[in-house]
């Protein structure tokens, strides 16, 4: 038992300390997902230390030590996405319907059927926009019957998982479909007008992950986000970035896509809204995301029900709200972060110019 217990601990410290490295290797950045998972184990590894093993050792207290800062250190992560942490976005007071910009984001699986499933939630929430990804011709074909009343589309169906479309009741104006690092990886980009008047700059995203049947390292995937992430930097313009980014919200990759955009997270205080994996509840991470500038206050956010896919839709309703606003605050970007963000750039020789940038 004592031989168990040493090997459990061995092998959390492990998983808890390979995210400080910097390496891109999918089984290091991997381990910026299961931090729940992790300090789950170390709850549980805890009392059972303190049961079985022999109190007078050193090495006891030594193994218990390193539980504890174990868990402390993954709770560190992941205490933001809980209702224990100030909200980052304010709730909207008096939400104005000619503000508001709701966005439905779903990952349908390119093998699933259940777009009756999709259709309905459409038809229930009924989102300004609807962003799908890994949709197909197939999934197109079906999707187009909302033209009626989402007259305004983007579409680009593939078949190698990365598909995406987006249909939405509001005018999308300087549409643009890019292949910003990888040439079959679509990402779309456009200026969605509210029906205020205002216009809102929108970025929706579906890198490659890292993994063992993706690509071996995360470069690709953190270069897209980095090179998004400088494109918004700085700028004026309300601005929405969502999708499946296919990282976790806790990662170091995440948390640097939002000290360099300075966008803003909903979930921050209010919840993990994890959407991905829909068929094991103990193995699910916030995979899809939706960022946005401190023009907005959210309005509501919620994980959506089943709908056949590996993933849950997630929807979001935000209110535009400049005044309101104003002085919200997102993670700062220091010196390390702008040299760590432009190398990861550099390494795919991918650039923030190359981003377009709707309305300016």
């Amino acid at each position: 038992m004592e031989i168990l217990i040493f090997i459990s601990t061995c092998i959390l410290l492990i998983a808890t300390l390979l995210p400080l490295w910097r390496n891109p290797h999918w089984l290091v950045r991997g381990m910026d997902f299961p931090r729940l998972q992790l300090a789950a184990v170390a709850l549980v590894l805890i009392p059972i230390q303190v049961i079985f093993l022999d109190h007078s050792s050193v090495q006891t207290w030594v193994l218990i030590s390193i539980t504890l800062a174990c868990l402390a250190w993954q709770l560190w992560w992941i205490i933001p996405y809980t209702v224990l942490w100030p909200v980052e976005v304010k709730k909207t007071k008096n939400p104005n319907p000619d503000r508001k910009l709701s966005i439905l984001t779903a990952n349908v699986l390119a093998t699933n059927r259940q777009v009756d499933a999709l259709l309905k939630l459409v038809s229930e929430y009924a989102p300004d926009v609807l962003v799908t990804l890994e949709s197909d011709k197939w999934w197109q074909q079906h999707l187009d019957t909302l033209e009626t009343e989402m007259p305004y589309s983007m579409k680009c169906p593939l078949d190698n998982l990365y598909g995406m479309h987006v249909y939405s009741r509001l005018p999308l104006e300087d549409k643009e479909i890019s292949f910003l690092v990888e040439d079959d990886i679509p990402s779309m980009h456009a200026q969605i007008k509210l029906r205020s008047g205002d216009s809102v700059r929108a970025h929706f995203l579906h890198p490659v992950p890292p993994g063992p049947q993706g690509h071996s390292e995360s470069a690709e995937r953190d270069a897209e986000l980095v090179v998004v992430a400088r494109s918004v930097e700085g700028s004026d313009q309300p601005v929405v970035v969502a999708g499946d980014l296919n990282d976790v919200a806790w990662s170091a990759t995440t948390r640097l896509f939002r000290k360099i955009s300075g966008l803003l997270d909903p979930r921050v205080g209010r919840g993990m809204f994890n959407t991905f994996h829909a068929e094991y509840p103990f193995l699910r991470w916030p995979l899809d995301h939706l960022f946005h500038s401190q023009h907005f206050t959210v309005t509501t956010i919620e994980r959506l029900p089943d709908i056949g896919s590996d993933h849950f839709p997630l929807f979001t309703e935000l209110s535009y709200s400049p005044v309101q606003g104003e002085d919200q605050e997102g993670l700062k970007a220091d010196a390390d972060d702008e040299s760590h963000a432009q190398s990861i750039a550099e390494k795919k020789g991918a650039s923030a110019d190359e981003v377009p940038k709707p309305g300016e």
